[in-house]
């Protein structure tokens, strides 16, 4: 059983690259943060938003729906290396970027779909995936994060 708990634990995402689908779906190495811009402008593939929902343990029409504002359908329509418009793509890095800050919190795949999928005080008992349609909410989650990892109850 441990050796199965290694194992997963090696495909925890380390990075938001890793959680964009990696190097090979996002084209350039992301270096500093004005890559992220520059990677938003050219459009994420849908190959990288269907990594990005892999990683909120929410369903592909929920997301969708909820955070795209697109249908299931419009979302299925594209192939994997059609790009999306640079505010959706923008929208989908910015949620990547903070799971993998609740990776790096939290350091289990469970813990983060669970912290992720409940209500919580903080976020005035919304949950962090309610927030993430748009970018007021998605700071909020960031800062509840980050103040877990600073040791300040949240």
């Amino acid at each position: 059983m441990s050796h199965m708990k290694t194992l997963e634990k090696s495909r925890y995402p380390k990075t938001v690259v890793d959680i964009l689908g990696g190097t090979r779906s996002t084209g350039n190495p992301i270096r500093n943060v004005y890559d992220f811009v520059l990677l938003a402008r050219d459009g994420l593939a849908k190959s990288s938003v269907e990594s990005v929902i892999s990683f909120t343990g929410m369903s592909k029409r929920r997301f969708a729906e909820d955070i795209l504002f697109m249908s299931v359908r419009t979302l299925e329509r594209k192939q994997a290396d059609d790009k999306f418009d640079q505010k959706t793509s923008s929208s989908v890095i910015e949620v990547a970027k903070v799971l993998a800050h609740a990776y790096v919190v939290f350091n289990d795949k469970e813990k983060v779909e669970s912290w992720l999928s409940n209500p919580n005080k903080a976020l005035h008992g919304n949950s962090p995936l309610s927030l993430f349609s748009t970018p007021t909410g998605i700071a909020m989650v960031e800062d509840v994060l980050t103040r877990i990892e600073e040791g300040v109850y949240s």
